[in-house]
């Protein structure tokens, strides 16, 4: 990472779940960064080279954060296929790039993250006339409000769910289900194992504790959601897409869709809404 000490902006200050965005920015930075990388994220590149940050708590970098952006980013490239000039919510938004990778001219995006979040993301992120910034909890609803319904919706969760009390992920889940009829939304989670291990203070190689993550949720759990939350029409899962190395074996794949392993690792959800 070139670094001669001029134009950096500190972000060490950024604490708890909201330091987790520079965790992912690194990884997909770096991967965009690699001649054979599996992500196109130039942007990232950009801010990665520009934040002042200790990068190396975080330990080896992964093809972990590049290809569930490139999952996210396909089912939100297929949402407006079908419903052009819809409008895309991104809920904790962190420094995510996904607007610029996305690059449709008519597409309407609502960013919304933690005041803290937001102020790096004004500073350091272009200005565009389609997205619309809110500096607030994806908690408080009142984001809903400013959301054009016109086209459809689609909401995407990336990295956030994880991180609230369980009540409150399906609650917001639920919420967005009844206020955003037959939209769509895409969320991560991960497995009750690695929930209780975040839990108790968990740490990666690099020193890095990772924040608590209560909210869990297997893909069989996932399946059912459905029948536990109102205006919930259908669930699907969302593979990642095959990478470089292990994480582009066929045979892992394949291997990780058996019981009980299918149920041990991380998901992603696609939820449609009714209506």
């Amino acid at each position: 990472m070139a670094d001669d000490g001029r134009n950096r902006v500190d972000a060490t200050t950024l604490t708890g779940v909201s330091a987790t965005m520079m965790w992912t920015l690194r990884n997909r930075a770096v991967e965009a960064s690699r001649p054979d990388g599996t992500l196109a994220d130039p942007l990232a590149v950009t801010l990665y080279e520009t934040l002042d940050y200790p990068y190396e708590q975080f330990g080896k970098p992964s093809q972990s954060h590049a290809l569930r952006a490139r999952a996210f980013d396909e089912q939100i490239r297929a949402f407006l296929a079908d419903r052009p000039g819809g409008t895309v919510v991104a809920l904790g938004e962190g420094l995510q790039t996904g607007y610029w990778r996305i690059a449709d001219p008519d597409v309407r995006w609502v960013s919304i993250d933690l005041p803290q979040v937001i102020a790096l993301r004004k500073q350091l992120l272009p200005d565009e006339p389609n997205v619309t910034t809110l500096a607030q909890s994806a908690l408080d609803r009142s984001w809903m409000d400013h959301v054009d319904t016109d086209r459809g919706v689609f909401v995407s969760a990336e990295g956030l769910l994880m991180y609230l009390p369980a009540d409150a992920s399906l609650s917001l889940i639920g919420d967005c289900a009844r206020r955003f009829p037959g939209g769509r939304m895409v969320f991560d989670s991960v497995p009750k194992w690695f929930s209780r291990k975040t839990q108790k203070g968990m740490r990666i190689r690099g020193g890095y504790t990772v924040p608590p993550m209560p909210f869990h949720l297997s893909a069989g759990e996932a399946a059912e959601l459905p029948a536990r939350v109102p205006d919930i029409a259908f669930t699907r899962e969302v593979m990642l897409p095959l990478g470089r190395g292990l994480w582009g074996s066929t045979t892992l794949r394949a291997l990780s869709e058996l019981p009980p392993l299918r149920n041990s690792r991380p998901t992603l959800t696609l939820c449609g809404f009714a209506g």
